[in-house]
């Protein structure tokens, strides 16, 4: 008898991890389908001017470090928030103002471009996002970049 119920209770056991639904199989994970992709309030939006949003940078040698600033005035009514600052790939890093622009207000985007092991033209792009009807802009530069001499 003890083995029956044993045996039962296992059965039983098993069976309901089977069934398990696939939000409780993928505890702990977000379901794409669940979560709601939150509303742009366009209250708060405001306009960005950039006062150089794309740059050329001649011809450097490999192994140089750029330092890039693009500025930007708020040239809208609200306060400019800028909520993250993307570049298109590792060689190059960037910084933006944390604290929100007032309108009329300016600041700019510090980059830093490593062309180490890089040669030829580069073109580069640094994607920008902020609280604009355009949810974001892109930024360019480009380089040529002669070998190193060794």
């Amino acid at each position: 008898m003890n083995r029956l119920i044993l045996f039962s209770f296992s059965a039983l056991l098993l069976a309901s991890c089977l069934n398990k639904t696939d939000k409780e199989q993928n505890k702990g994970t977000i379901d794409p389908a669940s979560v709601a992709a939150p509303a742009k309030d366009s209250s708060t939006f405001t306009t960005i001017q950039w006062l150089d949003s794309s740059k050329s940078l001649g011809t450097i040698e490999e192994g140089q470090v750029l330092k890039i600033s693009y500025r930007f005035r708020n040239t809208g009514t609200k306060p400019l928030v800028i909520g993250n600052v993307q570049p298109g790939c590792g060689c190059t890093v960037a910084d933006y103002p944390k604290a929100p622009i007032a309108p009329g207000g300016e600041g700019e985007i510090l980059a830093s471009f490593d062309s180490k092991g890089k040669e030829g033209l580069q073109k580069k792009n640094i994607t920008v996002y902020a609280n604009t009807a355009n949810e974001f802009q892109t930024l360019w530069f480009d380089v040529m970049i002669n070998k190193a001499k060794e």
